[in-house]
């Protein structure tokens, strides 16, 4: 249940909808893909299965979410409304706010790549003011994603079969230091944390690096 602050004030009003633990963080997921159950499950590391039903039920009842049928029409998925879709600017807001907290690396922490799918356009987009038109291939061990960069911005997904200009294996943890700017390639090749097949003039353009 939302607990509320008793103040007029759009913060606050807006943290009595997001605020509890794990609300934004199913947001994230959202802002991928629509999901199904199982998918947010595994997407969110560490959440109780009564937790996020909760969760889910207190962010549809305010709006935030919805759930729809399949198109095989016989399973459930959770999806953003418009409304909850306007979340995407302040969380790539916190994306890029979080660059002190993210250098330590992952230490103990869980990853899943899909995040960087949020992360690295958020952390070009604000950055990287002459935008070639490329595509690279983002290697981060078992999982091939691919980063498309054109004049509207950036683009992650799973790698598709189009033509790669150049690919980039690293861990995540670099790939996030490439994208925020705390990390030239010029050094993290000189660490060996970063290997680059292709035309590395496309990846310096890209991540103006």
């Amino acid at each position: 249940m939302m607990r509320s602050y008793g103040q007029y004030c759009g913060l606050a009003r807006s943290l009595e909808v997001v605020g509890d633990r794990w609300n934004l963080l199913i947001v994230r997921q959202l802002l991928i893909a629509p999901a199904r159950y199982r998918d947010l499950l595994e997407g969110l590391p560490g959440i109780a299965t009564n937790m996020l039903a909760d969760r889910l039920r207190d962010l549809e009842t305010a709006g935030v979410l919805e759930r729809r049928l399949t198109g095989e029409g016989c399973a459930v998925e959770y999806a953003l409304t418009p409304w909850g879709s306007e979340l995407r600017q302040p969380i790539e807001g916190l994306i890029r706010w979080s660059t002190p907290l993210m250098i330590r690396g992952p230490e103990a922490d869980a990853f899943r790549p899909e995040w960087l799918a949020l992360a690295v356009p958020a952390l070009l987009d604000t950055r990287v003011t002459t935008r070639p038109s490329a595509t690279i291939g983002l290697e981060i061990g078992d999982a091939p994603f691919q980063l498309r960069a054109s004049s509207s911005g950036f683009e992650i997904g799973a790698q598709d079969g189009s033509a790669l200009d150049a690919t980039v294996r690293a861990d995540p943890a670099y790939i996030l230091g490439l994208a925020a700017g705390a990390l030239t390639l010029g050094d993290a090749r000189a660490l060996g944390v970063v290997e680059v097949d292709g035309d590395e003039s496309v990846v310096l353009a890209v991540f103006a690096a």
